[in-house]
């Protein structure tokens, strides 16, 4: 939880620096460019605020409501921090660039209108060039953004060492740790979005035509959109709760038949309910022979064992059952 906590840190003190900065530079040359990313950090800065209230609730201890924590907590923030993206920085962003391109002017985004009012009634100093302003402000968020994204990435990287993953894109499927995650997906569609917004901007200068400018709000709004979905779906599996893997599952499995006096499974199941936080339950058929101390003694080494393997198990429930299924055994083997 610290290292996911400091990853979260990095990104609210970069983005809340960036969104002023953004903002600063929207009102000194009105780019459509400029006042999406300004959406996009406002909406990424809450999101870092939502996710340390998901940090914080969810390291509660576990009461009578809740016997098992408030692990979940960090899901279901993550997952809001998807909605708001997508309803903030997103939708706006695309409407807002949209209104542009149909009006070919700075009016019909009415979500906008207070922004550009300002921008409109403000007359920068003769010395000053608004579209250097521009450049330097998007130019300073890089800087901020590769610096969170760094830390989110250092942050991920050591949950695919650890979990000896092909790399990111299994890290997406299978991780648990929706914070670090939302993290990382927040501060590389902020990196691309920065490239869009400078590559709009300078084919206007280029052109003298403000419709690549507009066009790179769409662009970035479209992005936003889509990534939010992506999230939300991730973040939805574990709400509803994910079991481990497959491979994960048999190997686990594989461990509990691996003991002398087990016969069978007769029923597995795991869930996550916390970041790196696995319930896992069998029914086990043991020998029939064997007393039952011997079982006892035998189910404290089997939840001893699945809790070492590594896969972020917590809580183990082994049930003894009497009718074991012929052959399961073998094939699970």
């Amino acid at each position: 939880m610290a290292e996911s906590k400091a990853v979260v840190m990095a990104a609210l003190v970069a983005n809340g620096a960036i969104a002023i900065l953004k903002f600063g530079g929207f009102l000194l040359t009105g780019s459509a460019a400029m006042l999406s990313e300004t959406y996009h950090s406002i909406s990424d800065t809450g999101n870092q605020v939502f996710l340390l209230i998901g940090l914080r609730f969810s390291g509660r201890e576990r009461d009578r409501r809740h016997p098992f924590g408030y692990g979940k907590a960090e899901f279901f923030y993550s997952f809001l921090v998807s909605v708001f993206l997508f309803g903030i920085a997103g939708w706006e962003s695309l409407k807002h660039g949209y209104s542009q391109l149909t009006a070919g002017g700075h009016g019909g985004d009415h979500a906008g209108e207070a922004v550009e009012f300002l921008w409109l009634t403000y007359t920068p100093p003769a010395w000053l060039d608004p579209v250097t302003v521009n450049y330097v402000v998007l130019l300073g968020a890089f800087g901020f953004e590769t610096w969170a994204l760094y830390k989110a990435r250092a942050g991920m990287l050591a949950q695919i060492r650890e979990n000896d993953w092909s790399g990111y894109r299994e890290a997406f499927r299978k991780t648990s740790d929706v914070t670090t995650l939302t993290a990382l997906t927040e501060d590389t569609i902020a990196l691309a979005g920065i490239v869009i917004a400078l590559v709009g901007i300078t084919l206007e200068q280029l052109t003298g035509s403000p419709f690549f400018d507009r066009l790179s709000a769409v662009l970035i709004g479209l992005m936003l959109m889509g990534f939010a979905l992506a999230l939300a779906w991730e973040n939805k599996r574990l709400i509803l709760g994910e079991s481990l893997p497959k491979d994960v599952e048999r190997e686990l499995r594989d461990s509990i038949l691996s003991f002398d006096g087990v016969v069978d499974i007769v029923g597995f199941r795991t869930v996550y309910f916390g970041p790196g936080e696995v319930l896992v339950t069998a029914d086990v058929a043991f020998d029939p022979g064997m007393e039952t101390d011997e079982i006892d003694d035998l189910i404290t080494s089997i939840e001893a064992t699945l809790k070492e393997a590594g896969q972020g198990v917590v809580k183990v429930y082994i049930e003894p059952e009497d009718e074991p299924t012929t052959g399961a055994k073998e094939a699970a083997s």
